[in-house]
């Protein structure tokens, strides 16, 4: 078997492998000073929000299942231990939210901080730059929603509850496992989902709302805890979840079914069967309303095992689009700041 723990960038014209075992990864943090836009439209069915930030390229949390991961090839990178070792710091993401704000083509939409990198990896502790692009939106009374999987967001509970109260925010832990194996093998450097309960309560205890992300859903190995899952969540004060199919685009899909099979050997076979089985034989599908979903019995399992238990609890659905909401955003002006 090709060991493939970073598969080659398809976009390079060479290559380097090492002879023999490879020298103990370190973290590499690279700077970015571009001056391009640090809003990223999304024009994906599959996806129900129109505008992200992302401060940070690549994720020290290094889940295996990240779709994210083909995106750092872009860079000259690897979408295996490169994504989780090589990570790119917007430092200038702060600023850039500001002119993008005074722009008069931007209505004060709803962003999602993030999408393609968790917004509080530990690398925020000291760049601040998701905290500082809080800042900004508070200080434009923009509506925002979060998701991540990092308890470290507490840190942000003051400036996200005054958000909330001023325009609105809603927070999304993505919690996908509940057993302690399965999280440190798939999820080795995350903070665990008792963290992220943790975390969930607090945020509900400060009035601002909560909602859990079930994703991603790997059939075979974390659909039975769907229920727990949701139950948790409610306890926790979140009233909204959503879940999404595992996607293994590109890169990923070498890179997770080694790791898999290194990592849960004895139920590797299982859960690949079982992916296939729901996606037509494939491991991956790309199309738009495919990619997320999969078909057949056992996937109609999954769906009415989630809907059951979140209309028992009385879950709503995740946030759809609000471009036709009223938006609280408004640039700030000397003139302004004598009424305020």
């Amino acid at each position: 078997m090709i060991y493939v723990s970073n598969p080659p960038n398809p976009w390079a014209t060479t290559e380097h492998e090492w002879i023999g075992e490879p020298p103990e990864a370190k973290l590499d943090v690279f700077e970015e000073t571009a001056t391009r836009s640090i809003i990223n439209g999304n024009d994906s069915p599959d996806i129900p929000f129109e505008y992200s930030v992302n401060c940070y390229r690549g994720c020290t949390h290094g889940c295996i299942y990240c779709f994210s991961r083909p995106t750092h090839e872009y860079l000259g990178f690897g979408a295996g231990t490169d994504f989780d070792r090589k990570i790119v710091a917007k430092v200038r993401a702060p600023d850039l939210l500001r002119q993008e704000f005074l722009k008069k083509s931007w209505r004060g939409a709803r962003l999602i901080f993030s999408f393609t990198s968790d917004p509080y990896i530990p690398l925020e502790v000291s760049y601040q730059l998701t905290r500082r692009c809080l800042e900004v939106c508070l200080e434009f009374r923009n509506p925002i929603g979060i998701i991540t999987k990092s308890a470290l967001v507490r840190r942000d509970l003051d400036l996200i509850s005054r958000i909330a109260a001023e325009a609105d925010a809603t927070v999304y832990f993505t919690i996908p496992f509940l057993d302690h194996e399965v999280t440190r093998a798939l999820e080795p450097y995350a903070p665990g989902p008792q963290a992220r309960f943790s975390a969930m309560r607090d945020f509900t205890e400060a009035g601002v709302e909560v909602g859990l992300a079930i994703a991603p859903v790997i059939p075979g190995l974390n659909e039975h805890e769907i229920p727990t899952l949701l139950e948790m969540a409610h306890a926790a004060g979140a009233r909204r979840a959503f879940f999404n199919l595992l996607r293994l685009p590109g890169s990923v899909q070498p890179y997770f079914q080694q790791r898999l099979e290194e990592r849960l050997p004895l139920r590797a076979a299982k859960i690949l069967n079982r992916l296939r089985e729901i996606k037509g034989g494939t491991l991956n599908r790309s199309q738009f309303h495919q990619r997320m979903r999969g078909e057949g019995p056992y996937w109609d399992m999954i769906v009415k095992t989630f809907e059951l238990h979140a209309r028992r609890l009385g879950f709503g659905s995740e946030r759809g689009d609000e471009a036709n909401a009223t938006t609280t955003f408004r640039r700030p002006t000397t003139q302004a700041s004598l009424f305020d």
